[in-house]
């Protein structure tokens, strides 16, 4: 995505390892970092089974979770070392059934201040289509640890 910042390489590559090594919660449903840069994310998630309520289309929380997730990526290099963040607050519409292929979630951090950040999230399906649309708040906070 052009227009924003690249991360310090082996920060990059620490984050994508992180999420990809260390997060049982991205294992469990399959995500994984398209690409991040300081203010921008894409995560993606493929269809499976194990997403699906029982009509058989992916459950609203398994499309949820990697629009929350791409914009905590995107959020990671904008923030200090001593810092952390978390949502508070995520909304999100529903356009189109995901049922097969995978979807993105494309964020961008739309505001940041020194309390609080606001990223804006699209999903799309495997054929561009969008299946969502989420706006996130995130809280950010001195780690005093």
């Amino acid at each position: 995505m052009e227009g924003f910042e690249e991360l310090e390489p082996k920060f990059k590559e620490l984050v994508i390892e992180t999420m990809k090594t260390k997060s049982p919660f991205w294992a469990l449903l399959g995500m994984e970092i398209v690409d991040v840069k300081k203010g921008w994310a894409k995560v993606r998630l493929p269809f499976e089974k194990k997403l699906v309520h029982p009509l058989g289309v992916a459950h609203g929380g398994a499309i949820f979770s990697p629009a929350d997730s791409a914009v905590a990526m995107a959020l990671i290099g904008l923030v200090e070392r001593d810092e952390f963040f978390a949502t508070i607050e995520m909304k999100i519409n529903y356009l189109i059934p995901f049922r097969e292929g995978e979807i993105t979630a494309e964020a961008k951090i739309i505001y940041k201040g020194s309390k609080t950040a606001l990223g804006d999230v699209e999903v799309r399906n495997s054929d561009g289509d969008l299946i969502a649309k989420a706006l996130a708040t995130y809280m950010i906070m001195k780690n005093n640890g």
